[in-house]
């Protein structure tokens, strides 16, 4: 069968919001495309919101934005889901989303890799752990 007969995509789908930007520029994934995705999925446990969602006001739609917005203005407990019920240490809350944004930098070096971002987590992890015993 030739190439152009079969009926294999090689055409990328993906879901908005979780592609990584550089992408349309290049037209390549990367191991760092991974982790940007991984980035914005962290975003959405943490606060709930879908990576795009239309119904927002126009400033609000891109949930990446919004987040980094109230996090750069220090309203970091703002950007929890209202549904969470458990009580998180602010510290712990500003290094995980701060490792969401490293993980979620719009270019790929600016991201680091998986096995830091894993890392990372165990620390925060151990550190919250630390404050749960403590409160």
């Amino acid at each position: 069968m030739d190439s152009d007969q079969t009926n294999v995509s090689t055409k990328l789908k993906g879901t908005v919001g979780y592609l990584d930007p550089e992408y349309m520029k290049t037209y390549h994934l990367t191991a760092k495309s991974d982790v940007y995705s991984f980035g914005i999925v962290l975003l959405e446990i943490l606060t709930g919101r879908r990576p795009v969602d239309l119904r927002r006001p126009y400033r609000d739609r891109v949930a990446l934005t919004w987040a980094f917005r109230k996090y750069d203005e220090g309203h970091v407990a703002e950007l929890v889901d209202g549904m969470m019920e458990e009580v998180v240490d602010c510290e712990i809350l500003v290094k995980i989303f701060f490792l969401a944004f490293q993980c979620a930098a719009p270019t790929r070096n600016d991201r680091p890799e998986m096995k830091s971002v894993a890392e990372q987590l165990w620390r925060i992890r151990a550190d919250y752990l630390k404050t749960s015993r403590r409160g």
